[in-house]
């Protein structure tokens, strides 16, 4: 009896190599679809723009719906350019002083013995403002003019015996030192005891106090404050260009900030250096302020007229563009914008001057220049 074997057949394991092909093509499949499922979502959510004027089905230069269109165009404000007479003025800003100031200080130390001070008043010139208590210094006065005359008697005494030879010449020198050197003496203390009464320099008006009789002072003290403040001065600084122009006896207008009444007043002095560092000239004028109109400190605005030119043409100041490398305007021509390099002279806080660049009847856009390009269509609406 044949004895059938059944064999086990074993089974078969992809190689290393056939396993790492077969990867490789599932990734790119993946990747493929990727990619084509990226291209359908473009090309449905994000179409490519329509060009105008492109070659088409339409034909050359045409697009779907026909040719391509100009924008609107940009509404803007001008201003004609005209020849005017302008004013040459400088416009500054100044403060007020008195014409003359001083502060009342002590000179020696002692109490106030009397104070003929009423604040804010006025005063006449020597008139006495402060006493000093100087019972000391005058001691020391008779003291001294006692000495004198001891010092006098005994010079005679001198002179006679050099007369007669019985002393030297250099004894009688000696004595006749002591008096002189007495004499200087003396008159220091006069200084001294004449400090001891504070006067009034000049006519003025009186400024605040804290002192009062009785209270000690020393030298240097501040007591009060005294302002001649009729007339007063004006203190205002021009550009350094302007410096030649600019002369004693000239008129300027000067505004008080706080009231805007305005007065006249005339150049007296200027500053003959020009401030290196602000590269402006100092100028003061002077004005009678009869009526008290002007006070010390205060802030006022100056006009200085220094002629008129005749023919000068004038834009408004939002009109003109600053850049880096100067100032442009605008210009309409022929209903499209086109830039203009220009200068610029004098100015105000309307108008600003133009020497360079502009003619009589030209075109400057002074509204909507930010929103207009060179080349662009603009339309007038005033």
């Amino acid at each position: 009896m044949q004895t059938q074997e059944y064999l086990e057949e074993e089974p078969q394991v992809a190689s290393p190599r056939t396993s790492g092909a077969g990867r490789r093509i599932l990734w790119l499949l993946l990747a493929l679809a990727v990619v084509a499922g990226l291209v359908f979502a473009k090309m449905k959510y994000f179409p490519a723009p329509e060009v105008k004027g492109g070659k088409g089905a339409a034909g050359k230069g045409k697009g779907a719906d026909g040719p391509a269109k100009a924008g609107p165009a940009l509404p803007v404000e001008v201003y004609v350019v005209k020849a005017t007479n302008l004013a040459d003025a400088v416009a500054a800003t100044g403060s007020v002083l008195a014409e003359e100031a001083v502060i009342i200080k002590s000179e020696v130390a002692g109490k106030i013995t009397n104070l003929n001070l009423r604040e804010g008043q006025p005063v006449r010139k020597g008139q006495v403002l402060v006493s000093i208590n100087s019972a000391d210094i005058q001691a020391a006065l008779r003291k001294q003019q006692y000495n004198i005359k001891l010092f006098q008697d005994q010079e005679k005494r001198q002179r006679i015996l050099l007369d007669k030879e019985y002393i030297s010449a250099q004894e009688y020198e000696q004595a006749n030192n002591q008096v002189l050197t007495a004499r200087a003496e003396l008159g220091a203390l006069q200084a001294t005891l004449a400090k001891s009464t504070i006067r009034a320099p000049f006519d003025g008006v009186l400024g605040l106090t804290t002192a009062t009789v009785g209270t000690y002072v020393s030298p240097g003290t501040e007591i009060t404050t005294l302002s001649k403040v009729k007339p007063v001065k004006v203190e205002f600084a021009v550009p350094g260009r302007f410096a030649r122009q600019v002369a004693v006896g000239e008129d300027v207008t000067i505004t008080d900030e706080g009231s805007s009444q305005k007065y006249q007043a005339k150049v007296y002095a200027l500053d003959p250096q020009i401030d290196p560092v602000s590269r402006t000239q100092t100028v003061r004028a002077r004005y009678a302020n009869t009526n008290n109109e002007l006070r010390p400190g205060a802030f006022v605005k100056v006009n200085l007229e220094l002629g008129q030119t005749e023919g000068a043409l004038q834009v408004p100041t939002e009109a003109v563009v600053p850049e880096a490398a100067g100032y442009s305007v605008y210009l309409i021509k022929n209903g499209k914008m086109e830039p203009r390099k220009i200068n610029i002279g004098l100015r105000s806080n309307q108008l600003i001057q133009v020497t360079d660049g502009l003619a009589v009847g030209d075109t400057v856009i002074r509204t909507g220049i930010l929103q207009v390009k060179p080349g662009d269509a603009v339309r007038v609406t005033k």
